[in-house]
């Protein structure tokens, strides 16, 4: 009788909010109308009339979703449940374990501990596989698990988990975390300045500022601001940390929709910290959205060097708008474009090809701008840096290793293998590496390639069609020879490979603080950065000055 009245008041919401919705579109009003009339009509008569008992709500919240997976991977409906549980923020602040956790079948594995926080001091390391928490035994919990270890500050809960098989307990006590937005800094030498910039939060321009500010009261004279892996965030927070090194009043960049309320110009309007010191800017292949605002716009001013391999090409802007009964939905409302005037956007949302995948621009086809100066830098697919190395781009077998856990546990059995290791930085031999090989295969580890995916689809497909047995030979030859193939990629790349395992390795015994301290005396992009501010004609010369 409950969901029959939940249903008589419902609908109507439904339909009222679409109405709404509707009325609201001058365009095309006729084509809107229509659709919504189908649709809502549709959704009366199936909830009316399906044999089963139905969930209105979920049903609206699944028709919903797939509309909008249909746009691109940004435009997302939050339901009254999603809202509260991920209550989606950009300050950085959440009251949690302080941790990078990811869930795995019935498990949550630890991935991360951030030094000094809730799950460190309990003593959680990375690797470790929480199989209860509180009375919840999360083989028995489906839902979102993290969601049990958030709650109010100084909240205690009780972890059983395995650690290299070994059953083991805990307890957590809940505080406030700050994830940094720059994470690290320091000099590399007497005149080089480095920051590491992680994320585009509320804090990230206060805390690049303070850091510069620092930096230049220690004497650096030249400044590396490294983005890699930093996934964006705020856009004001990019305009914000390009106006420490260019004038007030810069157009940093342009938002276009056909929203016109959407369409904006975003300048400095603060006097800068310094618009002279020598800066090089480091990105990769993770560096996206707002990163690429702040490489972009600096790049087209001709105010930054950037050095490392192209960034990602994430040249849409999204924007939470809250709804009716407590929901939210996240929407791409515009392209950005940086002061040249080229969007960066790689994949093309609007045209997706016969697998129903977005299509991407191919190079021989970007169209090229010019910097202030004159110099051609081109859209369609990231930031291209001014120098681009090549050699510090993943290959398609490293990323495999590090997608499929390979890298991560190896270096847990390493870990607890050599107990006393500590602030020591250990060479990853051939012997350790030979040794990698052989735990990958006594594990049983799929590399998990394209190919080796595909392959396994095809036997799930012949699995289906009763033919599996007759191409039972011919698969496992192919699997075996894809394999050795995989062995082999692992050894052309095994540099890369086995600095993976180090920089694994490091993280496990001093922390994301001790990696970045290697990174400042080893790293190949730091010292070509270093090398570049050193010779101030190269410099100049990219920057055309």
């Amino acid at each position: 009788m409950l969901s029959k009245i939940k249903k008589r008041y419902l609908i109507p919401a439904i339909l009222s909010v679409f109405l709404f919705v509707g009325v609201s579109f001058k365009d095309d009003f006729f084509e809107i109308s229509k659709q919504i009339e189908i649709f809502t009509t549709l959704f009366k008569t199936i909830n009316q009339n399906y044999v089963d008992e139905t969930n209105p709500a979920e049903l609206m919240d699944k028709a919903i979703k797939s509309m909008l997976a249909d746009l691109d991977p940004y435009t997302n409906y939050f339901n009254e449940q999603d809202v509260i549980k991920f209550k989606i923020n950009n300050t950085g602040e959440y009251t949690g374990i302080g941790a990078v956790i990811t869930r795995k079948e019935d498990k949550l594995i630890i991935k991360e501990p951030y030094k000094g926080f809730p799950a460190d001091k309990a003593g959680l390391k990375a690797g470790d596989e929480i199989t209860q928490i509180g009375d919840v035994l999360l083989a028995d919990f489906k839902d979102d698990a993290s969601q049990l270890l958030k709650g109010a500050k100084n909240t205690k809960i009780e972890l059983k988990y395995l650690r290299q098989g070994k059953p083991m307990s805990t307890q957590l006590i809940l505080d406030e975390v700050e994830v940094k937005a720059v994470p690290f800094f320091g000099k590399i030498d007497d005149k080089t300045g480095y920051i590491v910039l992680s994320q585009f939060t509320q804090k990230a321009s206060s805390q690049t500022k303070e850091a510069l500010e620092k930096l230049k009261a220690d004497g650096a004279t030249q400044i590396v601001l490294d983005l890699r892996g930093n996934p964006g965030g705020l856009l004001n927070e990019a305009v914000n940390i390009c106006n420490f090194f260019v004038p007030k009043g810069e157009i940093i960049v342009t938002t276009k929709s056909k929203n016109d309320k959407y369409n904006n110009i975003y300048k400095t309007t603060r006097e800068p910290i310094d618009t002279e010191i020598p800066l090089v800017i480091i990105v990769d292949g993770k560096s996206a959205s707002a990163s690429e605002i702040v490489s972009g716009a600096l790049q087209d001013l001709d105010r930054a060097v950037i050095l490392g391999s192209r960034s990602f090409g994430k040249g849409l802007v999204q924007r939470p708008i809250d709804m009716t009964y407590g929901t939210q939905v996240k929407v791409t409302i515009s392209r950005y474009y940086t002061p040249s005037g080229r969007c960066i956007q790689a994949l093309n949302y609007n045209k997706k090809d016969k697998n129903g995948k977005a299509t991407k621009t191919e190079e021989k086809n970007y169209n090229s701008f010019k910097t202030r100066k004159g110099r051609p830098v081109y859209d369609g697919g990231g930031v291209l840096p001014d120098i681009e190395m090549e050699e510090t781009k993943l290959s398609l077998i490293a990323e495999a290793l590090q997608k499929n856990d390979g890298i991560f546990n190896y270096v847990t059995y390493y870990y607890y293998k050599n107990p006393t290791l500590g602030d020591k930085i250990p060479t990853i031999t051939d012997a350790d590496f030979a040794d990698f090989k052989a735990f990958l295969k006594r594990e049983k580890t799929d590399i998990n390639t394209e190919t080796e995916v595909a392959l396994k689809n095809l036997l799930e497909k012949a699995k289906k069609e009763n033919v599996d047995s007759t191409i039972k030979t011919e698969y496992e030859q192919l699997l075996i020879a894809i394999q050795r193939s995989e062995s082999t990629m692992m050894d052309k790349n095994q540099k890369e490979i086995k600095n993976l395992l180090l920089d694994e390795i490091i993280k496990r015994y001093q922390y994301k603080e001790g990696l970045y301290q290697y990174y400042v005396k080893n790293n190949l992009e730091i010292k070509k950065a270093i090398g570049v501010l050193n010779n101030a004609a190269e410099y100049n010369k990219i920057l055309k000055r």
